[in-house]
């Protein structure tokens, strides 16, 4: 089972290309690291909070820094869900998702937009957003639902912008995807009934089950 940030990364590695990994915790990095090697790929990992300025400029240092001053690519995919209301959700919970959702794909962008427009050959953005930020899937969770909305807007306003720069920029939506991740959640909100939590989420979907990452 692989997680969407992961999945992306080994599908460029067996496409040839050299991936530079990002995770909040190292040793996530590294599993995914371990697996893509596995399969004779070539990936590089560090740890950074894509949510502060300073871990970006320093990523984004170390992988021009890696792999001859270039970035080709860059896919965006952090997340994070708090489910609540306005009236019940807390202005820290708030302002937390707003950060790690919304932030750190305004920050990622916000460096590499210029080294793509002055390499040859420009490069493309994919910024992950989610079925949330499109309608209802419910379960409240409105600064979850808002920010992904804003991803998506935001990838449109730059991609026009860029446009005639070299730079594409697209956003990729997906719905209810089965990832490490639902372990996690079914023990903070279903009392690790996993088989109860993974069964409701399959009810949610058109097809009657979650979407897998490969």
């Amino acid at each position: 089972m692989w997680g969407n940030g992961a999945a992306a990364a080994r599908v460029l590695a067996a496409n040839g290309a050299k991936v530079f990994v990002c995770d909040l915790h190292l040793s996530v990095a590294q599993h995914t690291q371990r697996r893509i090697e596995a399969e004779a790929g070539e990936c590089t990992v560090m740890s950074a909070d894509v949510t502060k300025d300073a871990d970006v400029t320093a990523l984004v240092d170390a992988c021009l820094a890696r792999y001859g001053g270039r970035i080709d690519i860059l896919v965006n995919n952090v997340g994070r869900s708090e489910p609540a209301g306005p009236a019940e959700m807390s202005e820290q919970s708030w302002d937390s998702q707003t950060t790690v959702n919304m932030k750190s794909v305004y920050l990622c962008c916000h460096y590499v937009l210029p080294i793509m427009e002055g390499q040859e050959g420009g490069g493309p953005i994919v910024n992950v957003s989610s079925i949330a930020g499109m309608r209802y899937i419910g379960k409240p969770q409105v600064a979850y639902s808002a920010m992904k909305a804003a991803v998506i807007q935001f990838t449109k306003t730059t991609a026009v912008i860029y446009a005639k720069k070299g730079v594409r920029l697209n956003v990729v939506v997906p719905g209810l995807i089965h990832s490490p991740l639902v372990g996690l959640l079914a023990e903070k909100y279903a009392g690790g009934d996993l088989e109860g939590f993974v069964e409701k989420r399959h009810q949610a979907c058109t097809d009657g089950e979650d979407g897998r990452s490969v």
